[in-house]
């Protein structure tokens, strides 16, 4: 099997997050500035097989579009466009850099990590991906 990937996109960072070949365990991958995205990311795709992109979904808790939606759908029409033979799936990433620090704390990690933006960014990405897997049941 092909792995899985998500994206907890941002304007600055992207964090993102991999499953392993079978598509059980989440795990943190990187996080890269979002400017270099497509060049890491075409790196990334000549190394692993990859059968399906996870992209955390900004919206609001009444479900409206917050100010980053347009900036997201942009960045899923041009993935869409760039690996049209991988699928995308959404995930509602309402508080998930929240949940990334309460995940965290509760792992015992350091607060001089948690104060990191790249590792939040990075655990939200695999916590949108743990709930995509765990969706998928």
């Amino acid at each position: 099997m092909a792995r899985i990937l998500a994206f907890d996109y941002g304007m600055k960072r992207t964090g993102l997050a991999v499953t392993d070949p079978l598509q059980i365990i989440a795990s943190p991958l990187e996080t890269v500035a979002t400017a270099h995205l497509w060049d890491f990311l075409h790196g990334y795709m000549q190394k692993e097989e990859v059968e399906a992109f996870v992209v955390g979904y900004p919206l609001k808790a009444d479900g409206s579009p917050t100010d980053s939606t347009a900036a997201i759908d942009a960045f899923i029409q041009e993935l869409k466009k760039r690996y049209p033979s991988v699928q995308v799936h959404l995930v509602d990433e309402y508080g998930s850099s929240k949940d990334a620090v309460r995940a965290m704390i509760a792992g015992g990690t350091k607060q001089k990590y948690r104060r990191r933006k790249e590792n939040i960014d990075r655990m939200a990405a695999t916590l949108l991906l743990q709930e995509f897997l765990q969706q998928r049941l």
